[in-house]
């Protein structure tokens, strides 16, 4: 019963949230117009406020705020899962080199000249290249070792960042600045095309993870215990890190690194409505969307007319907390 009362208030602040951060911005727009410009895509409402108030509503505001509920979305699930599969509070879906590779692959489409429409996708392909390359290091027979897992995510995660400064070093001032927006990721670059790009890998992703919430609870109490109810562990543990990557690089393809939301949202959300992850997962979802949307909110307002990457500021919200967990992991292992 706490569990689904929690729900339903994050479903309630989650509207909320898209309702009022519509109406933030260096032109204001009061809620009620906010309300008619939306319904009036639905029903014939007459207009009766400027027209530009409505493009800012509908082709500014309403797709960047929609991305920012997907992606917080998507780095709060997929964060989530990797804790719950890692049975780490400190791990994340960026641990295992998505955000590297997906920055080194947009890096690789700006400095080579090919299009700004193939970032997007070979930001997502390097991704799911860096995730498979830790998957297939850290293989041991027909095991894969949570630890190795761990070492090959972070040195996989160098070598592309390697690669990245390189490139980097060698680019013009232009090209530079176009891949500051992956480096320190943002939603500035917000449209519907981004939207529907994103959206049903994310969704389906999301519901694929929450599919397997069972198996993530089982996974807690061990893996000896998992495998006689029945769970195969190896084969369990690479669809969630498939799903968990397939949702976390469809939002680094789109937004850049967007760092410590994996980290925050799920440990914040299991301290309140617990370890069962047939709670958790949904908890860290809606979470996670209203997290990022008012950290963006925030972004774009702090000195507008200009805006602060997002990956600032979840930095500033992500490097205390992450101390502080490792500070309190500390206690509880007895150093």
């Amino acid at each position: 019963m706490k569990q689904k009362i929690i729900l339903s208030v994050l479903c309630t602040v989650l509207f909320l949230t898209l309702l009022s951060t519509l109406t933030i911005g260096p032109v204001h727009i009061p809620i009620k117009t906010v309300a008619k410009i939306l319904l009036s895509k639905i029903y014939n409402i007459q207009a009766t406020w400027p027209e530009n108030f409505q493009s800012i509503i509908l082709f500014v505001r309403f797709p960047r705020i929609l991305l920012g509920i997907l992606v917080g979305c998507a780095l709060s699930v997929s964060g989530c899962a990797m804790q719950g599969m890692f049975r780490n509070p400190m791990a994340d879906s960026y641990v295992c080199g998505i955000a590297s590779g997906g920055a080194f692959g947009a890096s690789l489409v700006i400095i080579s000249g090919m299009g700004r429409g193939l970032i997007m996708p070979v930001a997502f392909g390097f991704s799911l290249l860096a995730i498979f390359i830790v998957y297939y290091l850290a293989k041991t027979g027909r095991k894969v070792p949570v630890e190795t897992l761990l070492l090959s995510g972070i040195a996989i995660s160098l070598f592309f960042s390697a690669l990245t400064s390189f490139i980097h070093y060698i680019s013009e001032e232009w090209q530079w600045r176009e891949m500051i927006f992956w480096i320190m990721g943002g939603l500035w670059k917000s449209d519907w095309n981004r939207v529907a790009s994103s959206s049903p890998i994310i969704i389906l992703g999301t519901l694929g993870l929450m599919f397997f919430s069972r198996e993530l609870n089982i996974l807690l109490i061990g893996e000896e215990q998992a495998q006689d109810l029945g769970v195969e562990v190896e084969k369990t543990r690479k669809i969630i890190l498939v799903l968990s990557a397939l949702v976390a690089s469809s939002a680094v393809a789109v937004s850049g690194i967007i760092g410590f939301v994996g980290l925050i949202i799920p440990h914040t959300m299991r301290l309140i409505i617990g370890p069962d992850h047939r709670f958790l997962l949904p908890a860290s979802c809606l979470a996670g969307g209203i997290f990022l949307v008012w950290v963006d909110t925030i972004s774009r307002t702090l000195i507008s007319p200009s805006e602060l990457p997002v990956g600032i500021i979840t930095a500033l919200f992500g490097v205390p907390f992450f101390l502080f967990l490792l500070r309190r992991r500390k206690k509880i292992i007895g150093f």
